[in-house]
């Protein structure tokens, strides 16, 4: 099977599993989204969506966010992953947001990309679920899905991202991203994964794959 078709019929799979996927992390806007998207580093969306509440009930926006003492923040946030520089990259991109771009979030790859903490996947996220501008936000795990699918060949997060974006139209980009997501979670771990009783790895995966 050509890799096209292979996509394609992924597509379908995730799109009848998965209709209408919901964005994980809550939030009420572009800037909570962002905070949220920088709080899941190596932390999990559910521990991110424990931690906002009470966050963004002290400082929803980027001027009282800026308003808060480092310690504060980090002491709302403190059982998420990397803590103390997310506080620190939390308070100086709230500053940097209201003395460069006016208190608003940009809709702008670039410019968000050169904000305190925020990489290229955080960046796509905030690009395609707060904006609705086309991204495909690929993190280690949707990685490893294309590789184990044979989507792609890639050895780094970049070139998959390139790959998946040539496979899948851009105004699916956001909805895949999310799908492998819940798809990787409910059917395809990572570790002791029954490739025969899943329904995308029983027919796509290399029978050599390695597991990821």
């Amino acid at each position: 099977m050509k890799r096209q078709e292979r996509a394609d019929r992924i597509g379908d799979i995730l799109d009848r599993i998965y209709p209408r996927p919901p964005i994980p992390l809550e939030h009420d806007d572009p800037f909570t989204l962002l905070i949220a998207v920088l709080l899941s580093a190596q932390t999990t969306d559910a521990q991110v969506n424990r931690v906002t509440p009470p966050l963004f009930a002290k400082a929803s926006g980027p001027a009282t966010m800026a308003a808060l003492p480092e310690h504060e923040i980090h002491a709302l946030i403190r059982t998420c992953g990397l803590a103390p520089g997310k506080a620190r990259n939390i308070k100086r991109l709230s500053q940097l947001l209201l003395v460069e771009h006016g208190g608003k979030v940009p809709q702008d790859m670039a410019a968000l990309e050169a904000l305190p903490g925020v990489g290229h996947k955080t960046a796509s996220v905030v690009m395609v679920q707060a904006f609705g501008v086309p991204a495909f936000p690929v993190d280690t795990h949707i990685h490893r899905l294309a590789r184990r699918w044979q989507l792609s060949r890639a050895k780094n997060v970049e070139q998959t991202e390139r790959d998946l974006k040539k496979l899948f139209p851009s105004s699916d980009w956001g909805k895949r991203h999310l799908q492998m997501i819940y798809f990787g979670r409910e059917y395809c771990p990572a570790r002791l994964h029954d490739t025969k009783a899943c329904p995308i790895c029983s027919w796509a995966a290399a029978k050599n794959h390695s597991g990821l």
